[in-house]
C-alpha cells in the first residue's frame, strides 16, 4: 500500500512496484512518442520538479497508477485496470490494440496527456493554481548545468569539497586576464556607461572586422559584425531570427548543447550529425548528406570542438563547403577556442572556404584572454549576403530589442585583438594547458577500459568507457555516482547529444597536480565500479 508523500516519492514508489528504472520509462516514452530525456526523469525522481500533464499521465499510464493521486496524494493508488504498458523485459508479448490507444491519450476519467492544460492542485484544502515552464522546453537539456551539477551544488552546500571538471571557466583554476586588458577596462569604464549601439562600439567591430580579415573571411564590412553577451547569446539570437516551425538545422554529435536547446526553443529541429571517434572526431561527411532534406536551412560547425578537442583539418571543412553549397544551405560556425590550438597546427576559418555562401561565424574573448565572467562575443556575418536580406533584417531586429551588449566588455576588443596574444604562452610545450593537455591524454588512456582521442585544441577531452567492462547503461548514472564516491564532478556524455552512455568529458584547466589527484581517484573508482 502506497504512503502518500511528495510526488517524487510516490513516483519512485509506484517506479519500484512496477519494476522500473528511470530509463525505462524514458525509453517507452520514445516508443510512444513521448519527449521525456533522462535529465527530465531525474529531475522528476529527484523532487526538483514535477512532469507537465500530459507527461504525468504519460508515467501514470505506465506505472499503471491513477495521476491524480500520483500528483497530489489523493484519489486511488490502486493500479489502472486496462491500461497495462508491459514492462520492458518481458519479451514476445504483443502490447494490446487498447493498451497502446490508452498510451496515446486516455486514461478513463481522467486526464488525457495529449493536449491537457490540468495544472491545478490542492493546498491547505483549497485549490492552487500551478504555473508549469513553458512546453517549449520539454526537448530543451543544458546539462552542462544541469541534474549532475545541482546534486553538486547540494554536496557543496552541505560541506563536502567537489573537484569540478565540468565547465570551461579558466578563472577558478588560476588562469588570469592579460594585465592590459584590465587596465585598459578600468581607464575608460566612465566613457561606458551609456548605451552603445545595438551593434556594439566602432572601435570593439572594427578590430573584429580586422581580425575577419585576418582570417581570410570574405565580404565583411563594420555594419556585418555584431557584439554579445558572450557567444551564447548570439547564438540564440541568430536560430530564433531563422527558424519556423518544422525547420531543420544540422548539428554535430556530440555538440556544445547550446546549439541544440537554442534550435528547438527557436521552434526548429536539431538534426545530430555523426562526428566520427575513429577519425579524430571529424564530421562523417555521409552522415552529414544523408540527413540533409528540403527542410534543412543550415549546417552547424564547432571549430574547434566543444566537447573533444578535435581540430578540423582544411580539407575537411572544404568536403563540408562542398555539401552546403550543393544543397544551398547557411553555414554557422562556432570558433571560439580558434586561439587556443596547439601542436602547430593552424585553425582554418571554413567561411574563407566559402565567398559564395552565406556564413554565420562565431568568436569571443572568453576563452583566448581567460575572461568567461565579462561575456565578450561576436558574430561575422560573411559571403553571399544577397540570399539572406530578410534574414539579417530578423537579425537586426532582434539585436535592436535587447538594445546593446555588455560596453564596458566591449571598450577592451580593441586592446585584446591587437599586439601579443598572452595565450600563446600557454599553449606551447611548458605552457599550462599545453602540460595538463599531455598529461590528461596519458593518464586517461593507461586507466584500463578507459580510452581517448588527443585533442589538438581548446581544454577538453572526450574519452570513452568501456561499457560492457563495467556494464554502463545509463551514463548519468555513472556521472552521479562518480560524484557521490569520489567527490569529481565530470559531464556524461549524452549532456553533449551522444546517444550512447559509453563517453564523458573532462575539463583539463585544473594544474597537474590536482589533475594528479582527480586520475587517482578515478583509478579507484574504475577498479571497482559496476553499474
Amino acid at each position: 500500500m502506497f504512503m502518500e508523500r511528495t510526488f517524487a516519492e510516490r513516483l519512485q514508489d509506484a517506479m519500484r512496484q512496477r519494476g522500473f528504472k528511470q530509463v525505462d520509462l524514458v525509453r517507452e516514452a520514445d516508443k510512444y512518442g513521448v519527449k521525456l530525456g533522462k535529465s527530465h526523469m531525474s529531475q522528476y525522481v529527484s523532487g526538483k520538479t514535477v512532469p507537465r500533464a500530459e507527461i504525468l499521465c504519460f508515467l501514470a499510464n505506465c506505472l499503471q497508477v491513477d495521476a491524480d493521486w500520483l500528483l497530489t496524494g489523493e484519489g486511488d493508488s490502486r493500479m489502472v485496470e486496462g491500461n497495462t504498458i508491459h514492462n520492458v523485459g518481458e519479451k514476445n508479448t504483443a502490447r494490446k490494440a487498447e493498451d497502446r490507444e490508452s498510451a496515446e491519450g486516455k486514461i478513463e476519467g481522467k486526464v488525457s496527456w495529449k493536449g491537457s492544460t490540468q495544472n491545478r492542485v490542492k493546498s491547505g484544502g483549497s485549490i492552487m493554481r500551478e504555473f508549469m515552464k513553458s512546453s517549449k522546453l520539454d526537448n530543451v537539456l543544458y546539462d552542462v548545468r544541469g541534474p549532475v551539477v545541482e546534486e553538486a551544488n547540494r554536496m557543496e552546500d552541505a560541506g563536502t569539497q567537489v573537484l569540478k571538471l565540468n565547465i570551461g571557466n579558466p578563472a577558478p583554476f588560476g588562469f588570469r586576464a592579460p594585465d592590459e586588458v584590465i587596465y585598459d577596462m578600468r581607464r575608460q569604464l566612465a566613457d561606458c556607461e551609456g548605451y552603445s549601439p545595438a551593434k556594439g562600439m566602432f572601435s570593439a567591430r572594427k578590430a573584429i572586422m580586422q581580425y575577419a580579415q585576418l582570417k581570410h573571411i570574405p565580404n565583411v564590412a563594420i555594419e556585418d559584425i555584431y557584439t554579445g553577451n558572450g557567444v551564447s547569446e548570439l547564438i540564440n539570437l541568430s536560430m530564433s531570427a531563422l527558424l519556423d516551425s518544422g525547420d531543420e538545422v544540422l548539428v554535430p554529435s556530440p555538440d556544445y548543447p547550446l546549439w541544440t536547446a537554442c534550435v528547438t526553443l527557436a521552434g526548429g529541429t536539431a538534426v545530430h550529425y555523426l562526428c566520427d571517434e575513429q577519425s579524430e572526431w571529424y564530421p562523417d561527411i555521409e552522415d552529414i548528406r544523408k540527413k540533409i532534406n528540403d527542410r534543412t536551412k543550415a549546417i552547424v560547425i564547432i571549430n574547434p570542438n566543444n566537447p573533444t578537442g578535435a581540430l578540423y583539418p582544411k580539407e575537411v571543412l572544404q568536403q563540408i563547403v562542398d555539401v552546403a553549397r550543393e544543397h544551398q544551405i547557411m553555414i554557422f560556425s562556432d570558433e571560439i577556442y580558434d586561439r587556443l590550438v596547439m601542436d602547430d597546427e593552424e585553425h582554418v576559418s571554413i567561411a574563407s572556404l566559402a565567398p559564395d555562401l552565406f556564413c554565420v561565424t562565431f568568436s569571443g574573448l572568453s576563452k583566448s584572454h581567460m575572461i568567461a565572467g565579462f561575456r565578450v562575443g561576436w558574430m561575422v556575418l560573411s559571403g553571399n549576403k544577397a540570399m539572406a536580406k530578410d534574414y539579417i533584417l530578423g537579425l537586426n531586429m532582434l539585436s535592436n530589442m535587447r538594445l546593446c551588449s555588455n560596453v564596458p566588455a566591449q571598450s577592451i576588443v580593441q586592446t585584446a585583438l591587437g599586439g601579443h596574444q598572452s595565450v600563446q604562452n600557454y599553449i606551447v610545450p611548458g605552457g599550462r594547458i599545453y602540460e595538463q593537455r599531455e598529461y590528461i591524454y596519458k593518464a586517461l588512456n593507461d586507466i584500463p577500459g578507459i580510452t581517448a582521442v588527443k585533442p589538438k585544441a581548446a581544454f577538453y577531452i572526450f574519452p570513452k568507457v568501456d561499457t560492457k567492462k563495467f556494464n554502463i547503461v545509463d551514463d548519468e548514472k555513472f556521472a552521479l555516482d562518480l560524484l557521490r564516491d569520489k567527490k569529481i564532478l565530470i559531464i556524461h556524455g549524452g549532456g553533449f547529444n551522444w546517444s550512447e552512455p559509453d563517453h564523458f568529458r573532462v575539463v583539463y584547466l585544473p594544474r597537474i597536480e590536482v589533475l594528479e589527484e582527480s586520475i587517482h581517484k578515478m583509478e579507484e573508482f574504475f577498479s571497482y565500479y559496476h553499474q
